[in-house]
């Protein structure tokens, strides 16, 4: 099982980006997933996740109003919509989903490799 983030890149103050996370291998199905991000120097800090129903969101404090997370489970994707970004957003993010797996009774948290978001001022 892994977990592959896209939609990572350079853009300005102000700026939009969305980053997608796809999720491959032996999938049972997939419960919660998150966000996570680390800047330089500073911990990984949790920026929002979704339940699997999508029903339940949770955000920092940081990015409610400017960041959406959302999920297509048919194709085992996740979704966050950046807007506003701003230079302190400057991290890189990682995608985390507890999966469920054939032959495994407790879910596997998995982890993504990350991508870059820079946003200049």
């Amino acid at each position: 099982v892994q977990l592959v983030e896209s939609g990572g890149g350079l853009v300005q103050a102000g700026d939009s980006l969305r980053l997608s996370c796809l999720a491959s291998g032996s999938i049972f199905k997939i419960d919660v997933m998150g966000w996570y991000r680390q800047a330089p120097g500073k911990q990984r800090e949790l920026v929002a996740n979704i339940t699997r129903g999508g029903g339940s969101t949770g955000y920092a404090d940081s990015v409610k109003g400017r960041f959406t997370i959302s999920r297509d489970n048919a194709k085992n994707t996740m979704y966050l919509q950046m807007n506003s970004l701003k230079p302190e957003d400057t991290a890189v993010y990682y995608c985390n989903a507890d999966v469920g797996v054939p032959g495994r009774y407790k879910y596997l948290e998995v982890w993504g490799q990350g991508t870059l978001v820079t946003v200049s001022s």
